[in-house]
C-alpha cells in the first residue's frame, strides 16, 4: 500500500512502524551492526488494543538489489484488549496480596493495642488514602484516636468523640456484625477528622474493624486533591485490611485486659516486700522453680506487731511450702497467707492457729498439703525472745554470731492431711547478730554437685553457715541462695525460699517509768 493511503487509512502508530520499517537497513548492512526495526508494534483502534505484526510478503528478484521493505510487508493485527486488562488485574491483585501479607506480618508483631493502631493507620495513610484514623473504643465519650498524615508521622490522642458525627461512624464502632463501608461527603466531617493540614478532603470512607466478637474500633481513610472515590476493587482491599487490623487490635485488647486481670490476681501472690520489724532485722529471698515464673508453692510473709487492742503482742514470721509447684500452688499459698492473716490475733497460740488453718485446708476442695513454720518475735532487754512452731517442716537453723550452728527443737504435723495435729514450740534467745534461718527444702534438696546427682544437703548447709555468724541478714539470705544455685548449675529445682531474722547490735530501750527518750545500748 503507497504510504500516503497508508497514512490515510492506517491508525497513527501503525504508519509510524510502517515508515520505520520500510527506511530499515538492507541485511546486509544489519548484519554489519545495525539494528532492524521491530516488526510487532502495539497501539488502540477505538476502545479496543490491538498488537500488530509484520510478515514479509515476498521477495525481489535480484538477490542483490535493494528492497522496497513496504512494498512487501502485510500487518497482521491481533485483539489483546482482553489479555492486558487480565494482566493488569493479574498485577493488582499481586500487589494487593503483598500488601496484605505484609499488613498481617507487621500487625501480628505486636500485641500492644497502641502499637496497632500505629501500624493500622501507618500502612493504611501510605497504600490505601492520603491520611487515615483509627478509632478505638474508650470509656464513656473518650476514645483512643491514632492519626497518621501524608508524611507519615503518627499522633495518639485521646479525643471526646461523639460517633453521631460522622455518618456511619457509630455503625462501625459496633464492630460486630461488620457493616458495610460508608462513602460520606467530607464537608460533613468534623475538624478533628478532615484535618486542616490535609487541604481539601474530596473522598471518605468509614470503615468497621471487626474484632473477635467484640468492638474493635473504626478506620476512617481520606483522600484529597481531586482524587476520586475508591474503585471496587481498593474498597475491597480496604475492607480485607480492616479485618486484620481489628482482629489485631481486638486480639491486643484481649491480651491488655487478661495481663491487667493477672497482674492485679500476682499482686496478692507475690511474697510481701520485707520491712522492718520494730523487733528484729530481717531478709527473705525467694526463687521459683521454672525460670519464666514469678510464684510457685513456697511463700513466705511477715505481720508485724501494729500494738493495737486486741492485736497479736508479738510479730508474726510465716514460711510454707505447699505440696507441688507453679500457679496451682501458688493459689493455695493465697488461701494461706489470707487464712493466716485472718488468725494472726491468735499468734500467742501457735497450736490453735494451726489446728485452724488445718481445718480450713481439709474443708476445702484442694488434695495438696502445705508444712510451714511460725516463728513470734518479742523484744526482751538485750535479746529477742523467739517462739519457733514447726508443721511438718525443718526445724530452723539458728546462727549464732560466734559461728555455731544449732537447730531449733521443733516438730509437728503436716497441715491438711490429718484432723488431728500435734506440734512443739521450741523457745529461742537471739543474742545481737545472732540469726534464725528459715528456708525451704527446695535449698537442701537441691541436686547438682559435681557429677550433677548429688543433693546440696543439711549437713553441706550447715558447714556452709559456720563461716556467716554475725553476717547482716540481707547479706546471709544472699549466699544461702548463691551456694543453692553454684550447686544446681543450669539443671532443674525446685522452688527456694530464705528468711533470715537478726537480733540486731543495738536496740532502743524504754525509759525508766515510760517517760523520756530512752537510751541505746550496744
Amino acid at each position: 500500500m503507497p504510504g500516503g493511503i497508508f497514512d490515510d487509512q492506517a491508525p497513527g502508530w501503525l504508519a509510524a512502524a510502517h515508515h520505520a520499517l520500510a527506511a530499515a537497513p538492507t541485511p546486509a548492512r544489519a548484519e554489519s551492526g545495525r539494528s532492524l526495526p521491530e516488526p510487532i508494534t502495539h497501539g488502540s483502534v477505538g476502545d479496543r488494543f490491538f498488537a500488530a505484526h509484520a510478515v514479509p510478503d515476498g521477495c525481489p528478484a535480484d538477490p542483490g538489489a535493494s528492497r522496497d521493505h513496504s512494498a512487501g510487508t502485510v500487518w497482521w493485527l491481533f485483539d489483546v484488549t482482553e489479555n492486558r486488562r487480565l494482566e493488569r488485574e493479574l498485577a493488582a491483585e499481586r500487589e494487593r496480596t503483598s500488601f496484605l501479607a505484609d499488613a498481617s506480618s507487621q500487625l501480628l508483631a505486636s500485641l500492644n493495642l497502641e502499637r496497632c493502631m500505629e501500624v493500622t493507620v501507618r500502612l493504611a495513610a501510605r497504600h490505601l488514602a492520603d491520611a487515615a484514623l483509627v478509632i478505638a473504643p474508650g470509656s464513656g465519650r473518650s476514645h483512643p484516636v491514632s492519626y497518621c498524615g501524608p508524611d507519615g508521622e503518627v499522633e495518639h490522642q485521646e479525643l471526646v468523640v461523639d460517633p453521631a458525627e460522622v455518618p456511619g461512624l457509630a455503625e462501625a464502632m459496633q464492630g460486630f456484625p461488620p457493616v458495610p463501608s460508608r462513602w460520606i461527603d467530607p464537608a460533613a466531617a468534623p475538624a478533628w477528622v478532615a484535618r486542616e493540614d490535609l487541604g481539601e478532603v474530596t473522598a471518605m470512607v468509614v470503615t468497621a474493624l471487626p474484632g473477635h466478637g467484640v468492638p474493635a474500633g473504626a478506620l476512617v481513610l481520606l483522600r484529597r486533591g481531586g482524587r476520586c472515590a475508591f474503585s471496587d476493587g481498593e474498597e475491597m482491599v480496604a475492607r480485607l485490611f480492616a479485618a486484620r487490623a481489628g482482629a489485631a487490635m481486638s486480639a491486643a485488647r484481649v491480651y491488655a485486659e487478661q495481663a491487667s486481670i493477672t497482674d492485679t490476681l500476682m499482686r496478692e501472690l507475690l511474697p510481701p516486700h520485707t520491712t522492718a520489724l520494730p523487733e528484729a532485722e530481717l531478709a527473705a529471698r525467694y526463687r521459683p522453680a521454672g525460670d519464666g515464673e514469678r510464684v510457685g508453692g513456697d511463700f513466705y510473709d511477715l505481720y508485724p506487731a501494729t500494738g493495737d487492742p486486741g492485736a497479736a503482742p508479738e510479730s508474726l514470721v510465716v514460711l510454707g511450702d505447699v505440696c507441688g509447684k507453679g500457679l496451682e500452688a501458688a493459689v493455695l499459698t493465697g488461701k494461706i497467707r489470707n487464712t493466716l492473716r485472718a488468725l494472726v490475733p491468735l499468734t500467742g497460740d501457735h497450736q490453735r492457729v494451726l489446728e485452724l488453718l488445718n481445718g480450713t485446708l481439709l474443708n476445702s476442695d484442694s488434695t495438696r498439703f502445705v508444712t510451714l513454720v511460725l516463728a513470734s518475735l518479742q523484744q526482751e532487754g538485750g535479746h529477742v525472745r523467739l517462739r519457733v512452731t514447726s508443721a511438718g517442716h525443718t526445724a530452723p537453723l539458728i546462727v549464732r554470731a560466734g559461728g555455731v550452728i544449732e537447730s531449733a527443737d521443733t516438730r509437728g504435723s503436716l497441715i491438711g492431711v490429718l484432723e488431728d495435729i500435734t506440734s512443739t514450740t521450741a523457745t529461742v534467745a537471739l543474742e545481737p547478730g545472732d540469726t534464725c534461718l528459715l528456708y525451704t527444702d527446695g535449698i537442701t534438696e537441691a541436686v547438682g554437685g559435681p557429677l550433677g546427682d548429688e543433693m546440696f544437703g543439711d549437713e553441706r548447709l550447715r558447714d556452709e553457715l559456720r563461716g556467716c555468724g554475725g553476717m547482716p541478714p540481707e547479706a546471709l539470705v544472699e549466699r544461702v541462695h548463691m551456694l543453692a544455685a553454684e550447686w544446681v548449675g543450669a539443671g532443674v529445682h525446685d522452688d527456694m525460699a530464705v528468711v533470715a531474722i537478726t537480733a540486731p547490735r543495738r536496740f532502743h530501750l524504754s525509759a525508766v517509768g515510760g517517760q523520756g527518750p530512752g537510751r541505746f545500748t550496744a
